[in-house]
């Protein structure tokens, strides 16, 4: 398993904001490049500290997953499936 890099404990909003920003436009396959570059322009600003930390765990999940939970193919894990939605609703108004 691959570990997942740690963010510094003491990193500020904004840094937090560019490093989720880019982790939403460079995915592994281009689909999911789409999906989380039009959610974070929607979105990110006006995300909770919560829902920030939610949303960089989402991150870390496999593309293929990721893919498969905003297509409504499977089911998106609990902790995930409101972040989904919004996704779903983000993809709707494009």
């Amino acid at each position: 398993m691959i570990p997942v890099p740690q963010p510094p404990a003491d990193e500020t909003r904004e840094h937090r904001l560019k490093r989720l920003y880019m982790r939403s436009i460079r995915r592994g396959i281009k689909e999911m490049d789409i999906v989380c570059t039009r959610f974070a322009d929607a979105e990110l600003e006006t995300m909770s500290e919560a829902d920030l930390t939610l949303y960089d765990q989402l991150l870390g999940e496999n593309d293929q997953d990721l893919l498969l939970w905003v297509t409504g193919k499977e089911p998106a894990p609990a902790p995930y499936t409101l972040m989904i939605d919004r996704m779903v609703a983000v993809m709707g108004k494009a």
